[in-house]
């Protein structure tokens, strides 16, 4: 007689880490539909904004959130490099709560991701304490920075730095474009006598090559250098570190790309857990505004992590790098309009640039731009 159970695929979603996964959607639709019931009854004080107009902005940053997380995972990215320009761009939020908020979404990825990489073998947990000495200390400097612009400079200082961040973004994404090329096995030729003291290289297995990984580390005070520096822009636009801090323990401290890596989200979660006090402090975290964002981050982390072995990368890579230009756009005209340099810019303009946008990554996702990217795309 056949027994009444589970079948093995119900039992798949029963085990970690479906099971989190669908309790954590659970609360979160549970969450809306009582914050939309209370805000039935709810009485709404002088000048205040109304329930229901709160609970449909939550929803919509939790969607946002979820978007940005699926499109950061296919990428290979923090969701802080698009979270924090898009919403200095295109939202009339504090610019201080939105790089707090940014800080704190990297850095609940980063400490929610640590554990399983440290288990893996591959992240190397005295790389990330001493770079994290350099990162932390920077972003912190780089948040003291921020608050200090903030409450001296006024609407001229938000002006400025959503100019910086627009030409950063813009940046970042000509290095998506032409300068990604990675060494995924950097060669060590000489090791510092300050590196080789510290003992940090330790052996890993590569199951793609099915081999035990030794490798050697060099140049260490001027990684913790960079770190600072990184750490610094970190702090300062609370935007993600990971597309910085990956190529310069690659390229600088010598490490293979699979261990800088990991251990960079070990250092963004150690080193943003320092970050964040000043903006703590300041009042620019407000728990209702963080939290669909970081919910949002988890659901659409794992949706990415599942839809990343069905797609192509080329083709996300070209929509978030036209992403990046469209936003770099929006910052650099919101921030000259704030300095008075221009006139606020037309809506018509804005969907020009928008089309002319689209039109140019639908072209290169299939393959009418050859030469983009300085690589002939595939087909």
């Amino acid at each position: 007689m056949q027994s009444i159970g589970f079948t093995g695929k119900t039992q798949k979603y029963l085990r970690s880490p479906w099971l989190e996964l669908g309790i954590l959607a659970l609360s979160v639709v549970l969450s809306y539909i009582a914050l939309s019931l209370i805000s039935v009854g709810a009485t709404v004080p002088e000048g205040g904004m109304a329930l229901a107009n709160i609970v449909r902005l939550m929803l919509g940053f939790f969607v946002l959130s979820f978007a940005i997380a699926i499109i950061a995972v296919l990428a290979g990215i923090g969701g802080g490099v698009i979270y924090t320009p898009l919403m200095m761009a295109f939202t009339p939020v504090n610019s201080l709560i939105i790089r707090a908020t940014g800080l704190i979404v990297a850095m609940f990825n980063g400490l929610v991701s640590s554990g399983p990489f440290m288990k893996s073998g591959v992240g190397n947990l005295k790389l990330a304490i001493i770079c994290t000495l350099g990162y932390g200390l920077g972003g912190f400097a780089g948040a003291q920075g921020a608050i200090w612009v903030a409450g001296r400079m006024g609407l001229s200082g938000e002006g400025t730095i959503r100019l910086i961040l627009g030409g950063i973004v813009l940046a970042l994404g000509l290095y998506f474009l032409w300068g990604s090329k990675k060494t995924e096995w950097p060669e060590v030729k000489k090791v510092d006598r300050f590196s080789a003291k510290l003992k940090i290289p330790q052996a890993f297995y590569e199951p793609s090559i099915d081999k035990i990984i030794n490798y050697s580390v060099k140049n260490l005070p001027l990684g913790i250098l960079a770190m600072f520096g990184i750490g610094l822009i970190s702090g300062f636009f609370g935007m993600g570190a990971g597309w910085a801090v990956v190529p310069g323990l690659s390229m600088i401290v010598g490490v293979p790309l699979k261990v800088a890596a990991v251990t960079s989200h070990v250092i963004i979660g150690m080193g943003d857990c320092m970050t964040v006090w000043p903006y703590i402090l300041a009042g620019a975290i407000i728990p209702l505004f963080v939290a669909p964002w970081l919910v949002g981050q988890v659901l659409g982390g794992m949706v990415g992590a599942q839809v990343l072995i069905r797609v192509r990368s080329q083709a996300i890579r070209y929509i978030l790098i036209g992403i990046m230009c469209y936003t770099s756009f929006g910052l650099v005209t919101d921030g000259m309009t704030k300095l008075k340099l221009i006139t606020a810019v037309n809506s018509i303009i804005n969907i020009i640039v928008l089309v002319v946008v689209l039109a140019v990554v639908a072209l290169a996702i299939v393959g009418k731009l050859p030469k983009l990217g300085g690589k002939r795309q595939d087909k």
